[in-house]
């Protein structure tokens, strides 16, 4: 028999080398090791202000991913390979998922989020538009694996080739076989109790990575945040990406799928104490209270319009003219703050009309549509006012379809009750929008009583890209930006908000409406580098949080035509108090937690992030969600002082906050309402 023992020595070297690739040890390592990269890669892409993650953080990150991972060890090889391989996968979507979701919503995707996933279509383009080359950073080792892969395949095809016109001697071959046949069942043994025990360390150490750390934090500078009120970047910087989602996951399967936790008494009377004083302190029968009662109510939801565009001009075109022209001669409430969540422009309506705070995570109107609230347009349907409500969209997206029956509308006018006579983005151009609502409004039957409606434009969405033809702005050195595209988006519907005041005061229904207008949320584009060459200065952390929390809120009284600023924080929450203490009607048997805009007392704004304004003050929280940790400024001087003067607004706002999320979670305003009733 011939032999080649070159041959011999490379398959030998070959088959080392697959060994050591195949060992689990290698694997899993170089698994941890990737997986730990690509943690490390999102983070630094969230450009929070700790970008480097710590010592323990990285700890906690290599110890979650432990824990999901143990049990690979526990398989063949193969099993192994395959599983390292899918799990691989997996958190890469996930950990893309949540750059691109955080990159819009500033927020990470959770378990109500993901009930939500049907909408995605809808969000093509913004999505698109959020994608980044240095996204391919996280796809390396799958390049890097395909090209290994590749590599083998041929090796072995070509391994196969050379030794079918090759001959081997087997001498001595059958003999070891035969020799070393009877111990196959004992080596088998202990493979498998060598893998369950590898497993088994895997476990230990990563519960020991995790939980170390994770219950150092939660001892120290993160006291209390596993049992309070808390925001998810708070949450992400303590636990990390996957104990954030494990987190979310135990908490949406308590509320879910245990017993349902119920109001104690204890709370229950403490919460009804707070509405009665709130309720109190709001109620001020000055001389603004009822003096329009009986008018039409019109509110104006429009997509993205933010404050700092207000006034504001580019190569001597201004951004919003229509809107400025009507400050000029209205109520123009110049801090408004938008005060929404995960759920964007539907926590938004719901704020603006429900006068509560939105969900740290989700809806509100696809998590409890069946829970009951006081909302404008139930109030005022009690009242007898026709409510309807405006979006030329399909009626399914954030549940509106069923979510405004329960909140008190008469009807809801979606896309299939428009002419789509104007296609602009998503649906209908704002325009034509305004315009076949107001002729649905204008009729004979709506004009027996005073109505409310509630309209929701669309045009100036994400990623703001209008056709030529709808471009009215030069936006020179911004041209071919997004941030160029987004003043294109809002100097549209500014005009389409002049078109409407025009065509009210036409049709004769201006003097007898009291007309609401304010932006939904902010525009998701956080390059400071922007707002600075837009506005020729420099910022700093409080410009900017106010540049993306400050939407703009104009309120027309009819018969006045003088300009009234005011200048004092106000939010989406103060909206439906407002415009109720305007109408004449108390909100004393009402569950809203809004302050009265015309009551001419001092105002507190609660974020739901824990960040507030007052009149003086205004508090930033940090990162930890601990108060001593975040920063408090002077809005006079608008420089950062002792963190102990906005102690009490801090803990005002933890307050309001808590009984909003009770009010959600325990269906508060039905138990309150069966103690009232109950004898």
């Amino acid at each position: 028999m011939l032999r080649f023992p070159t041959t011999r020595s490379s398959s030998s070297v070959a088959g080392t080398i697959t060994s050591v690739i195949r060992s689990c040890y290698i694997g899993y390592i170089f698994f941890l090791g990737i997986m730990l990269a690509k943690l490390i890669i999102l983070h630094s892409g969230l450009h929070a202000p700790n970008i480097d993650m710590n010592r323990q953080d990285k700890l906690i990150a290599v110890g979650s991913v432990m824990l999901l991972s143990f049990w690979t060890l526990w398989l063949p090889r193969r099993g192994q390979t395959i599983a390292l391989i899918s799990l691989n996968l997996l958190l890469t979507l996930v950990i893309y998922a949540d750059i691109v979701y955080y990159r819009y919503f500033q927020d990470f995707i959770t378990v109500p989020v993901l009930f939500q996933a049907g909408q995605m279509d809808a969000l093509g383009g913004s999505i698109f538009a959020l994608l980044r080359p240095t996204d391919l950073y996280l796809f390396v080792d799958w390049i890097l694996l395909i090209a290994f892969g590749i590599g083998i395949g041929l090796y072995r095809r070509y391994f196969r080739t050379y030794s079918s016109n090759t001959t081997f001697s087997t001498h001595g071959q059958s003999h070891y076989y035969a020799r070393t046949s009877h111990f196959r069942p004992s080596s088998r043994l202990m493979r498998v109790l060598k893998r369950s025990a590898n497993g088994v360390v895997a476990l230990v150490l990563g519960c020991i990575l995790t939980f170390g750390p994770i219950h150092s934090y939660a001892t120290t500078w993160a006291k209390g945040l596993f049992t309070g009120n808390w925001w998810s970047l708070a949450m992400y910087n303590v636990t990390g990406l996957i104990g954030f989602h494990g987190y979310d996951i135990y908490l949406y399967a308590k509320d879910h799928l245990g017993p349902q936790p119920e109001l104690s008494q204890k709370e229950a009377s403490s919460m009804k104490l707070w509405f009665n004083e709130h309720n109190a302190e709001q109620s001020t029968l000055n001389d603004s209270f009822g003096k329009y009662s009986g008018s039409n109510i019109v509110v104006i939801q429009a997509e993205a319009f933010m404050n700092f565009v207000v006034g504001r001009s580019i190569n001597g075109q201004e951004v919003t003219p229509n809107l400025n022209s009507l400050i000029k001669e209205n109520t123009y409430f110049s801090n408004y703050y938008h005060q929404t969540s995960q759920g964007r422009t539907s926590d938004a309506d719901f704020a603006s009309n429900g006068s509560l705070y939105p969900l740290v995570s989700g809806s509100i109107f696809v998590r409890y549509p069946d829970h009951q609230f006081d909302t404008l347009p139930a109030i005022l349907k009690s009242k007898g006012y026709s409510t309807n409500a405006f979006h030329a969209y399909e009626g399914s997206f954030w549940n509106r379809q069923i979510m405004y029956k329960a909140i008190g509308y008469d009807r809801f006018y979606s896309k299939k009750d428009y002419k789509i006579d104007e296609p602009l983005g998503w649906s209908l151009g704002d325009k034509s929008f305004l315009r076949q609502s107001l002729n649905i409004m204008d009729t004979a039957e709506s004009i027996q009583k005073p109505f409310y409606s509630f309209l929701t434009t669309l045009s100036s969405h994400h990623p703001y890209s209008l056709p030529a033809d709808k471009q009215g702005l030069d936006t020179g050195e911004f041209k071919g930006t997004i941030f160029g595209d987004y003043l294109q988006a809002v100097h549209y519907t500014d005009e389409a908000l002049g078109e409407l005041v025009s065509d009210m005061k036409q049709r004769g229904l201006w003097d007898n409406t009291i007309l609401a207008f304010y932006g939904d949320h902010d525009n998701s584009i956080q390059e400071t580098s922007y707002y600075e060459q837009f506005l020729g200065k420099s910022l700093n952390k409080l410009d900017m949080h106010q540049i993306m929390h400050q939407v703009p809120l104009l309120i027309h009284l009819p018969g006045t035509n003088s300009s009234v600023v005011d200048s004092n924080p106000a939010g989406q929450l103060d909206l439906t108090p407002s415009l109720l203490h305007l109408l004449g009607i108390s909100q004393d048997p009402y569950y809203l937690m809004g302050n009265n805009l015309f009551s001419g007392r001092e105002r507190l704004v609660t974020l739901r992030t824990g960040a507030f304004a007052d009149a003086k003050r205004s508090y930033l929280p940090s990162e930890n969600g601990q108060f001593d940790s975040g920063t408090c400024y002077s809005l006079d001087s608008r420089e950062t002082i002792d963190v102990a003067g906005c102690s009490t607004g801090f803990e005002t706002s933890k307050q309001r906050l808590q009984i909003s999320d009770d009010i959600m979670k325990y269906d508060g305003i039905k138990m309150l309402r069966k103690e009232e009733s109950a004898p």
